[in-house]
């Protein structure tokens, strides 16, 4: 698998390196990279309007990407997929249009949980100050689960929307996200689930979810920078006014009134990223190729080995790592060893992780930490990789205790 990514054989400098900064983004495979290049040397032109045969085909393999996400998805309509330049652009979209459709009003509510990415807490906080609603925290048990009990408490008519990930980006832990959803439409509440630590992993169905939303990044599941999918049910979206205008998002323009387009093009204002949205289709295609039931199982595996060995080194806290419900990240944290510092002693010793707050300061905050070491594997790792980084991160810390 791993000779499908020229990442790994290009890097002449550095050709031991060991990758596991996957959450924050993915290597791309060559069947991606190709499709790029393929795009722009032979189909290159704008979409939707041109008569002449490029423009077709251009909008046939535009159009073909939105049924593949369609698929991947298991949505019922490819008219529910809108392209987006990233999660944290579908996320906005959402809390945008429900401001905009005046469903959101002054003491009305809105639930997030405490590991959420900031791109999952801050759009509907800027929602909360336009409106006067009020947003709710959903706290975390000892073992940092999501705490179910406090949040059925929570729940009420003033619940408008429940705003939850599948995996912390973190903590790396699964939220019960049906368990969630279902609790959520009983009081009448609309759902938007963050994806996007999910779609490269597990198998996503809208439809069984039951959920209103659902938002994710191209670039976490192989695919390019920049691209992203916002799914919406189509009978909300149909009832939810445009964000942005321009063109390709109207019917008909005159001075007096405009009339907007059909889904989906009545929320992709203006020319879209066309290569983006063809080669994330194309790295859904590549995902599907391996399995995502292969792929989990091989993740499974490195994660256990990864974490068993975190654990045995003294001193080092493995958040969450008691928990059953891990996912394909883990977090630690050294008291009286800065996060930075192990980070940067591991890069020098070819070992490329994450360190930080991750975006999440809300869920530092509350754990009375600064920052964390974060690890996440892909389907190209190996059990050397996991060998090669436990053992730097053990030479790591004998240097800085």
């Amino acid at each position: 698998m791993r000779t499908d990514f020229p990442f790994f054989d290009s890097r002449t400098d550095d050709p031991n390196l060991v990758y596991l900064d996957n959450a924050a983004t993915t290597q791309k495979p060559r069947c991606v990279l190709e499709a790029l290049q393929n795009y722009y040397c032979r189909t290159n032109a704008n979409v939707h309007r041109g008569a002449h045969r490029t423009s077709r085909l251009a909008t046939e393999s535009h159009e073909e990407a939105r049924r593949c996400v369609s698929q991947f998805l298991h949505a019922a309509s490819e008219k529910e997929v809108l392209f987006t330049s990233g999660c944290t652009d579908g996320i906005n979209l959402a809390a945008q249009v429900l401001s905009l459709s005046g469903r959101i009003r002054e003491g009305d509510e809105i639930i997030v949980s405490t590991d959420a990415h900031h791109s999952n807490i801050v759009p509907w906080q800027m929602l909360c100050e336009r409106v006067g609603s009020k947003l709710r925290v959903v706290p975390l048990t000892p073992d940092l689960s999501f705490d179910m009990t406090a949040y059925a408490d929570m729940l009420s008519s003033r619940t408008k929307v429940v705003a939850v990930p599948v995996v912390s980006n973190a903590l790396g832990l699964r939220l019960p996200v049906e368990e969630i959803t279902r609790a959520a439409k009983e009081a009448g509440a609309l759902v938007l689930i963050d994806g996007a630590q999910a779609v490269a992993h597990d198998v996503v169905d809208v439809q069984a979810l039951g959920c209103d939303f659902f938002a994710f990044s191209g670039h976490k599941v192989y695919g390019p920078t920049g691209t992203g999918v916002l799914w919406g049910k189509g009978e909300l979206l149909e009832s939810l006014p445009p964000w942005k205008g321009g063109g390709e998002m109207i019917s008909q323009v005159t001075f007096p009134k405009t009339t907007y387009n059909k889904l989906p093009f009545k929320y992709e204002a203006g020319t879209p990223n066309i290569a983006g949205n063809i080669v994330l289709a194309e790295a859904l295609r590549f995902v599907q190729r391996v399995g995502l039931s292969s792929i989990r199982e091989h993740e499974e595996k490195l994660m256990r080995q990864l974490v068993g060995g975190l654990r045995e080194l003294p001193g080092v806290h493995v958040l969450g790592g008691d928990n059953p419900h891990l996912s394909s990240l883990v977090s630690i944290h050294v008291p009286n060893v800065h996060h930075y510092d192990l980070g940067t002693l591991l890069d020098q010793m070819n070992i490329a992780v994450r360190t930080g707050h991750h975006c999440c300061q809300p869920l530092m905050q509350a754990l009375g930490i600064t920052g964390t070491t974060r690890y996440s594997v892909a389907v190209y790792n190996t059990s050397e990789d996991i060998h090669r980084a436990l053992n730097a991160t053990r030479r790591a810390l004998d240097m800085l205790r």
